[in-house]
């Protein structure tokens, strides 16, 4: 999940992670690590929508 403000959150525990992304930020394969729960998970984000990368 991607707020408002651009602020990417954990898909595991849904907290705010320190990761931020504008309107134009693309990423594939991204290792976003969650502060809060100590996880990794490998995401996609385009047009501000963020998903679980399959690779």
């Amino acid at each position: 999940m991607v707020d408002n403000r651009g602020w990417v959150h954990c898909p595991i525990c849904h907290s705010k992670t320190k990761t931020k992304v504008n309107k134009d930020t693309q990423m594939h394969n991204f290792p976003l690590f969650c502060p809060k729960c100590k996880q990794e998970s490998k995401i996609d984000v385009k047009d501000m929508q963020m998903k679980l990368s399959e690779s």
